[in-house]
């Protein structure tokens, strides 16, 4: 191994993971300083924290200032949209591990220490997601808590609704080898897009506690209530299902209607151990003897 690698290694070995978060914003003065402070306030060293405004014409701007101290960088000018905002950021950026967070929405305290704990312990996992979660408009919250587990066959059978991107975090080498950026050609759904590109990759690992949250707002741009969302998610799933082939689509189908609880005739046909492959949802766990995040 080249000596200056050794060298960067062991240099790096006792330092905090450095986590490149990103906050798009445009005229959400009145959520945004609670956006921030949900970041800033957890006082994680390794944060290389970028907020890009659109150029609003709120108070955005003073908050963004305000904060300044406590940024890597920061932006306020026109931009092409969400895409293009956090594609700019994120070229700011050079830590291993990223992730963003819209202007509305909300960390927790324990987020940011979490997230470098467990791909420091789980070098397997390439990306992972926390318990989804969501906060009332005035703030309140976690207001609901859903678990959920997905995987590659899901995706394929349809269900694909509930990746929640404020609590989704990647390795930067999982970003490089997906194309690097989010599509400028969505509106809505460059996070789904990006999801899809990830999961032909590698399998997305489900982290049993809640690491983010969305606020319920009138003026939130995601989520299947928006018609503009549904409609880029429904296109750009189907070409993403376009992508594989018969048998693949068909093992897609069989989630539906396979349990690993229940007793179906199909399971006998196919045997256990296909059946457990398919179902399989990576999950990481606190493992309090070793101290540790393992995966199961």
């Amino acid at each position: 191994m080249d000596r200056q690698v050794v060298r960067r290694q062991a240099r790096d070995a006792g330092q905090p993971l450095r986590i490149s978060l990103i906050t798009p914003s445009y005229n959400q003065g009145r959520f945004l300083e609670a956006t921030i402070r949900s970041v800033v306030s957890q006082g994680y060293e390794g944060l290389e924290y970028v907020v890009v405004d659109g150029g609003s014409t709120d108070d955005s701007l003073d908050i963004i200032t305000q904060n300044a101290d406590y940024l890597a960088h920061w932006v306020s000018e026109p931009d092409e949209g969400h895409a293009d905002a956090l594609n700019k950021g994120f070229a700011r950026t050079s830590g291993s591990i990223m992730g963003w967070l819209n202007s509305s929405d909300l960390h927790l305290p324990w987020t940011l220490r979490t997230v470098a704990e467990v791909f420091r312990d789980v070098p397997e996992a390439q990306w992972i997601m926390g318990v989804p979660a969501q906060w009332s408009e005035s703030g309140i919250g976690p207001r609901a808590v859903a678990p959920s587990w997905w995987n590659l066959y899901d995706l394929l059978a349809g269900n694909y609704t509930s990746i929640q991107q404020e609590s989704v975090f990647w390795r930067r080498s999982l970003w490089d080898s997906a194309g690097g950026s989010l599509s400028r050609t969505l509106k809505y759904a460059a996070d789904f897009d990006l999801w899809l590109r990830f999961m032909r990759l590698a399998p997305l690992y489900h982290l049993g506690t809640v690491l983010a949250g969305f606020r319920v707002h009138d003026e939130r741009m995601g989520g299947q209530e928006n018609p503009g969302y549904a409609e880029e998610t429904d296109r750009t799933w189907s070409d993403f299902a376009a992508g594989f082939g018969p048998r693949m689509r068909t093992r897609a189908k069989l989630v539906d209607v396979l349990t690993l609880r229940g007793v179906h005739p199909m399971r006998q046909m196919l045997g256990r151990a296909n059946v457990v492959a398919w179902y399989r949802h990576p999950r990481i766990t606190y493992d309090f003897a070793s101290g540790k995040w393992v995966a199961r």
